[in-house]
């Protein structure tokens, strides 16, 4: 079975500040792989033990994918491999042009069974990428999936949709954006870590891949969000004329 797992370099979340503007600041937001995006890998790594076959390592991005400690973080995870695109117009891209440079990559790697994304990215959590890709790819794509089981020639996967769960053979090759609950990461033994400098890694640039110019969308501001004052006021016990004065601060508050 040949599996391609995507992840995304990302900001931590923790580490991001925020200007005077609401402006976010990176300057010193360390460097992380997606948290869906290991969920997606250790998908891919399950199957791969499983059913046999190989399991591909595939990120898009600028200067951050060429992170050796990340891509030895991936690889230590069950990827046999590697392949990383680098490139400035990916830059902050969005879902379109993300799915694009994906869909390029994915062709240059050759046949596959299964590309699996995560839901939706750290930090843009659009969650289009996945359905976007494989439109690209002219194979079947779905999002939503909480468990795999490989057939002869299809997977059996399960989707929650709405509070329902949805059983769906799919034909392969196909493209599935998993669930952050269909699986708990794995932790890498120190054996693992170091293996995984090992392993081969083939980085790519734009030019390599032809990638199409342009974007569908431009971001115009991203904001982090308005801070309010808030009040804090306890009221004791439970009369008629304790509950008439908190009545009657809540509508004060309310004005």
């Amino acid at each position: 079975m040949k599996v391609i797992a995507c992840y995304k370099v990302v900001p931590y979340e923790q580490s991001i500040g925020v200007n005077a503007d609401r402006s976010l600041n990176l300057d010193k937001a360390e460097l992380v792989i997606g948290q869906y995006d290991l969920n997606a890998v250790e998908a891919g790594a399950q199957l791969v033990e499983k059913h046999g076959g190989e399991l591909t390592a595939l990120t898009v991005g600028c200067t951050e994918v060429e992170n050796s400690k990340l891509r030895k973080s991936v690889l230590s995870r069950g990827p046999a491999n590697c392949v990383t695109v680098n490139d400035a117009s990916l830059a902050q891209a969005d879902s379109t042009r993300t799915s694009a440079a994906l869909a390029e990559a994915v062709r240059s790697i050759g046949q596959f069974d299964l590309v699996l994304c995560g839901e939706g990215s750290s930090d843009l959590y659009a969650q289009q990428v996945g359905v976007q890709l494989g439109e690209r790819l002219g194979v079947p794509a779905v999002n939503g999936v909480i468990s795999i089981e490989a057939g002869d020639g299809f997977v059996t996967v399960q989707r929650a949709v709405d509070g329902e769960v949805e059983t769906l053979n799919v034909q392969l090759p196909a493209v599935l954006a998993v669930s952050s609950s269909i699986n708990r990461t794995r932790v890498p033994s120190m054996k693992e870590i170091l293996a995984a400098g090992k392993k081969p890694v083939q980085a790519m640039t734009g030019a390599d891949l032809h990638l199409p110019a342009g974007s569908a969308t431009s971001t115009v501001s991203t904001l982090a969000p308005q801070q309010t004052v808030r009040s804090c006021r306890i009221f004791n016990g439970d009369s008629a004329e304790i509950l008439a004065e908190f009545a009657a601060a809540v509508n004060a508050e309310l004005k």
